[in-house]
């Protein structure tokens, strides 16, 4: 079979993504002065991961040198529930509460890529998520699924913002779709308002200023300045929640990987606080949660 662009969006939406498109792997000269810009202004706080491959993020060839093609590809990560469904006064991200997206995204990429060399064996290619060094949003847009909008949070027109991104880098070359160049957040500020430690300006975030930052990411204790977690024991939601193309646009995802676990919508207060070190291991296994280990959990629920 002849691969084509055509041929490897449909093999990409039997494999469960929701969107696909495919960019030329050129030079991002602008989205890597503002990459440097934002990390000059330590607006990464510290995440020093960040600045490490910022070449590579700035620069495709300088992660994969032989890369011509890029598929970026979007799934659907909605339950259609919300915080109102968790019964403790804790709220915990969407994103986590099924399994970690990093394996449900990288098996299907690489299964694509498999799929491509049953056809050009010789092909060479990198499955891609967020842990790679390549700027997830910035070629999603490119591809054309959706802009990037005042929450820096990639939005598709049909499915708003609750997507899951990944790219598979290959070294030919396909036809390639047309960049999304619309910022249809026009006035609306409706995120930046909602934000309640004010982390947002107009697409851009203060990483120390986040929520889903100090929960996830920061190691150690609280800044004094930024401790009020809003009862947010991992991650934020809010300025996707208020998101007017979320609110229209939604989709449930029925995939199972994604639906939430039992405990998260059903314990109770004092079930989060008496939660040990055995128990965190244990519900959350092959869950994205892993990151903030389970000393930053405990520091959270102590925070609220």
């Amino acid at each position: 079979m002849k691969i084509s662009s055509k041929s490897i969006k449909k093999k990409a939406l039997e494999l469960g993504f929701q969107k696909v498109g495919i960019a030329r792997a050129e030079p991002t000269s602008k989205q890597k002065d503002n990459l440097e810009s934002w990390l000059d202004q330590k607006r990464h706080a510290t995440m020093e991961w960040m600045e490490k491959r910022k070449d590579e993020r700035g620069n495709i060839h300088k992660y994969f040198p032989d890369a011509k093609s890029i598929i970026s590809v979007g799934i659907n990560y909605y339950v259609g529930k919300g915080q109102n469904d968790i019964k403790s006064d804790f709220q915990f991200s969407s994103y986590a509460w099924g399994d970690d997206y990093h394996q449900v995204i990288k098996i299907r990429l690489l299964q694509l890529l498999e799929w491509i060399k049953e056809s050009k064996p010789t092909i060479k290619g990198i499955a891609c998520v967020d842990t790679s060094p390549v700027m997830d949003k910035v070629w999603a847009q490119m591809a054309g699924i959706g802009w990037i909008g005042k929450h820096t949070n990639l939005i598709s027109r049909d499915q708003g913002s609750w997507l899951f991104l990944g790219e598979l880098l290959l070294d030919m070359e396909l036809e390639y779709d047309i960049p999304f160049v619309e910022d249809l957040c026009g006035s609306c500020t409706a995120c930046i308002d909602a934000c309640p430690t004010q982390a947002l300006e107009e697409y851009q975030i203060d990483a120390g200023k986040c929520i889903s930052y100090l929960t996830i990411e920061h190691r150690g204790e609280l800044p004094d300045a930024e401790n009020d977690l809003h009862n947010w024991i991992y991650g934020c939601d809010i300025c996707q929640e208020v998101c007017p193309w979320n609110q229209k646009f939604s989709d449930v995802s029925d995939m199972e990987e994604f639906q939430p676990r039992s405990e998260i919508l059903c314990w109770s207060n004092e079930d989060w606080i008496n939660l040990d070190e055995t128990g965190f291991r244990k519900l959350f296994k092959d869950s994205a949660v892993k990151r903030t280990k389970y000393i930053g959990l405990k520091r959270n629920i102590i925070s609220n």
